[in-house]
């Protein structure tokens, strides 16, 4: 599971279809829906958030906003029906360069011609995050 905190608009088209499908499952686990993946590290944050279900929605609902800015049909009945938690998680800006280097070795495997659109250094940030001064997070597995 990869629970990207760098903004959807980065992610080439199988990037941004495997986090939205990656993040209903993170739903379903927040929701007590399934039994896997419930101890993954990647969900540590939501959790730790006052709303984890909520935070996951909003997570949810910006990758559903890029889907729909690149013209592609994400099926939002499939976000549970709740409030949307308003607040921000933190995330590190040595998070966001960590996974910015993780993002460009898979684009440089599949998508080669993309590589040049993605930033040197200091990638914008998935709109639920806001960043920190800080290094990689401690469930990131290297």
């Amino acid at each position: 599971m990869r629970l990207w905190s760098l903004h959807p608009s980065l992610l080439d088209r199988q990037g941004l279809v495997a986090l939205w499908r990656e993040g209903l499952l993170a739903q379903a686990v927040l929701g007590g829906r399934t039994t896997g993946y419930r101890h993954h590290p990647q969900l540590e944050r939501f959790r730790e958030s006052p709303d984890p279900r909520g935070a996951v929605l909003a997570y949810l609902q910006a990758v559903a906003d890029e889907a729909d800015r690149r013209g592609h049909n994400f099926d939002r009945g499939r976000l549970d029906d709740i409030p949307v938690w308003q607040g921000s998680l933190e995330v590190a800006d040595g998070q966001l360069e960590h996974e910015l280097r993780h993002l460009r070795r898979k684009v440089e495997v599949r998508n080669p011609h993309l590589v040049g659109s993605l930033p040197a250094s200091a990638p914008p940030a998935h709109p639920v995050f806001r960043v920190v001064p800080g290094d990689v997070a401690g469930w990131e597995r290297a």
